[in-house]
């Protein structure tokens, strides 16, 4: 996931839009007869319809929004090796999180636990330790075990008094243990007399200790894993029954150094996620700096994510990097003895999985525990490059490491971070004339783009390189974002035989921790609840199917007119000042003229930043300001030029122009020299949630003018660039509202028939089953909500409804209702 590269995209989960997805979705139920429906869908049983692997949907993991500590791994204690530090976050310290009674200091030094484990903390007689976990505090539960343990040496003997309390008392009886000589493990077992959110865990030393690793974790993990996961997050995901679990991201695998942990390095810590570190004895694993702007310490590792996997059935995916970062960062590695090091470790990867417990690796998964192989079938290298040349030279490097030793393992190269543009047609090409088995594509766009593509895979090469979609969602957790996905979906479906496997993302986030939303699973330190969108990926994931059954279905009519609206002048994290701004009708009218020779009253200030009038120029001085959007003009606005003379003063990007501009959630906008001043794009904004129409890679110059012209003519744009055709496009593409697929389970013979209907108005529906026998009755499971409705810890309005439908025949009538997710389960006779 790229953070940089998305940055514009992102939505708040208390963000609100407009209930209506599209114009289309505008449309009123048209007035019929009782007998007459408003949409068909006509099946044909007799046709093959591509084959739908085990494996299609799965989840991805990615350590974002404290998805692993403080989240899916079972720790209770934050910072439990002292090791945070302001390469973390520049807020973070060795003692965040913990509070200090008497005298305690955090050393590093040769007296130090391990080489990994370089922080520990020294204690004085008489002092204390406190920790406040997550959120909150420390979550306990009544009735329920944990598990202390700590890692401590005294000169002489010592006891250490631990305990579990709140600000209304004591939680759990006190423990004491007895410490002396050098560095070993110690522990006990709480069992919580009563429940709460906000417990605190106190270590006491009655004379000088050293102290690490201190930890506490529920016994009643998932599985009752050792060193396990967080119960009711793991239940959840286990629900969705996933075909494949990708790992461990995501922006974690291709950013920060690839280097090695060393003391010439200065024992960095924004070191690239690397398997190995990631291993053995939790007490010897690295602790590293996450990309997502806190401390990571790998507690949850390679080994926890295969043993996850298989305990949810699902097929294991890591990602490792390729020597090439992403997500912004933009840098190929020419360290030859690096690059063979890293096609190494994934060769080490691949035994540490499959080898027997004779074997190298295969020795080190069996003394963790695991004497079995996990069955890695498939392995990801790379993750969203921006430099598809230069990574493409670097997979082929991988590819053909792992093919001589393992042909049997499918090899996933990627696309870029995007659904379009020159990297992706770029990286598409070299994956196609490689013959890579596998591209995994992603994207994050509105819930308008998801309508309009349902048809994205249809004409992909049939000969060609399979998908793995494994990032994707669109803007929001609204109940109208997971409708838009779920039609998407049916073209997922449709297509099972080029995308082989799918995975929303994220996955999980913890609601006091959030980098990026939207996300499929969000929690605190006592309670989880899964999003619409989670709703309707375990509706589909659940409801999958063998094979795909051929079905059509009617359209609704497309009323778009022509693109409307005002224009509008914005930057982002950028200093730019414009002039000469002229509007012209098609008919060579003067709608607007403005050269800021007096004032700016013409144009209303929506957004941030700084704008004023200087030297006859308009200008935003505010750098940091993301989003700064000045309007002008009427949103009747048709059929017009505009033209914009636009000077970078400073900043990380260039210029935001914008045409068809109805408010501030809703317009088109040239963003030219956006992505760290990387690449040009317009970009659609519905309701907020931003789509990429066209892009190719460039930059804007700081101190140069630029001469920028958009022709608008219905629903074709054409843009210019210092007199330059830049590039064009129309937007006439429908957002249909109405979607479906017809799969068919042989297990059990049933017909599955899903249907999703977006817009705000019952879908009455002819379905015609093609001379299927079947039953007379048909499982019904629905999805309905009001448009804007989100789930919530205490309030989940997006819940499946199941019923039984007693209708069915070969020729049958169904209301699907407003804004809903149905699936009719029909048995065959």
């Amino acid at each position: 996931m790229s953070r940089t590269a998305r940055s514009r995209t992102r939505l708040r989960l208390g963000l609100t839009a407009t209930a209506l997805l599209t114009a289309a979705a505008l449309v009123p139920a048209p007035a019929h007869a009782e007998d007459v429906a408003d949409y068909t869908i006509t099946v044909d049983p007799a046709a093959e319809g591509a084959r739908i692997d085990d494996t299609m949907y799965g989840v991805f993991f990615e350590d974002i929004n404290r998805a692993a500590d403080g989240g899916l791994y079972a720790e209770l204690v934050q910072n439990r090796s002292f090791e945070y530090s302001t390469a973390d976050n520049g807020s973070y310290m060795p003692l965040t999180s913990w509070s200090v009674t008497g005298t305690a200091e955090v050393v590093n030094d040769s007296g130090r636990l391990n080489e990994r484990n370089r922080n520990y903390l020294s204690l004085g007689a008489g002092s204390s330790v406190t920790n406040a976990g997550y959120n909150t505090g420390v979550r306990v539960e009544k009735g329920k075990r944990y598990d202390f343990s700590v890692w401590a040496r005294a000169a002489s003997g010592t006891t250490l008094t631990v305990s579990l309390k709140d600000a209304a008392g004591t939680l759990a009886t006190t423990r004491q243990v007895a410490v002396e000589g050098g560095w070993a493990q110690y522990e006990a077992t709480f069992t919580a007399a009563r429940t709460s959110n906000r417990g605190r865990l106190t270590v006491a030393a009655t004379d000088a200790a050293a102290l690490d690793m201190v930890s506490l974790f529920p016994r009643d993990t998932y599985k009752n894993q050792p060193n396990g996961l967080r119960k009711d997050l793991a239940e959840k995901i286990a629900a969705l029954k996933p075909g494949f679990v990708r790992f461990p991201g995501g922006c974690l695998v291709n950013t920060g150094s690839m280097e090695d942990y060393s003391e010439a390095s200065g024992w960095q810590r924004k070191r690239s996620y690397q398997w190995k570190d990631t291993i053995g004895p939790v007490e010897e694993r690295a602790t590293n700096a996450n990309f997502w702007g806190y401390n990571q310490s790998y507690g949850l590792g390679y080994y926890e994510y295969f043993r996850f996997a298989e305990d949810i059935g699902a097929m294991p995916l890591p990602v490792v990097p390729a020597l090439v970062t992403g997500c912004g960062q933009n840098r190929a590695t020419d360290d030859e003895a690096l690059l063979k090091r890293h096609i190494q470790d994934t060769l080490d990867l691949i035994e540490f999985a499959n080898g027997p417990a004779t074997s190298t690796w295969g020795k080190v998964r069996a003394q963790m525990g695991h004497p079995k192989p996990f069955h890695l079938t498939h392995i990801g290298v790379g993750n969203e490059e921006n430099l598809p040349r230069e990574f493409f030279a670097r997979f082929e490097r991988f590819r053909a490491a792992i093919k001589a030793e393992y042909p049997d393992i499918t090899v996933i190269s990627n696309s870029g971070p995007d659904d379009s543009g020159t990297t992706f047609d770029t990286a598409w090409q070299l994956n196609r004339e490689g013959r890579v088995d596998m591209v995994d594509e992603h994207y994050y766009n509105s819930p308008q783009w998801f309508l309009q593509n349902n048809d994205r895979y249809d004409s992909y090469d049939r000969g060609g390189p399979k998908v793995f979609l494994g990032e994707y969602a669109s803007q929001g957790n609204a109940w109208k974002n997971g409708l838009a996905e779920a039609a998407f979906m049916t073209g997922l479906e449709r297509n099972a035989d080029i995308v082989k496997l799918a995975s929303y993302a994220p996955l999980l986030a913890n609601e006091d921790y959030v980098q990026w939303s939207p996300d499929m699973i969000w929690f605190n330190n006592h309670a989880s609840w899964g999003s619409a969108n989670y709703e309707v990926q375990k509706l589909f994931m659940t409801n999958v199917g063998d094979r795909v059954v051929p079905s059509r279905a009617s359209t609704t009519p497309d009323v778009s007119g022509p693109i409307t609206g005002s224009v509008g002048l914005s930057t982002w994290a950028t200093s730019a000042a414009y002039d000469d701004v002229r509007v012209t009708s098609a008919d060579g009218s003067t709608l607007l003229s403005d050269d800021f020779s007096g004032d700016a009253s013409r144009w209303t200030h929506s957004g941030g930043g700084s704008w004023s009038v200087r030297d006859g120029q308009y200008v935003q001085t505010d750098e940091a300001a993301e989003n700064t959007l000045v309007t002008a003009g009427d949103p009747a606005w048709h059929d017009y030029d505009l033209h914009v003379r636009a000077t970078k003063k400073s900043g990380k990007e260039g210029f935001l122009v914008a045409f068809g501009v109805k408010d501030t959630g809703n317009h088109y906008w040239w963003n030219l020299g956006g992505w760290n001043n990387t690449q040009s794009a317009v970009e659609q904004s519905v309701d907020g949630g931003k789509s990429t129409l066209i892009s190719r890679a460039g930059s804007i110059e700081t101190g140069r003018a630029y001469d920028i012209d958009i022709t608008v003519r219905g629903r074709q744009v054409t843009l210019y660039l210092d007199g330059e055709e830049w590039g064009s496009f129309t937007d006439d593409k429908p957002a249909e509202p109405f979607r479906q697929v017809v799969t068919e389970d042989e297990r059990t013979g049933d017909l599955i028939v899903k249907v999703v209907n977006a817009q705000p108005a019952e879908a009455r529906t002819a379905i015609d089953l093609g001379g299927a026998r079947v039953g007379s009755s048909a499982r019904v499971t629905t999805l309905a909500a009001d448009a804007d409705a989100v789930n919530t810890e205490t309030d989940t309005p997006v819940s499946p409804v199941t019923s039984t439908f007693r209708g069915v025949a070969d020729e049958f009538t169904y209301t699907f209702p407003a804004h809903s997710v149905t699936f009719l389960r029909i048995a065959r006779r």
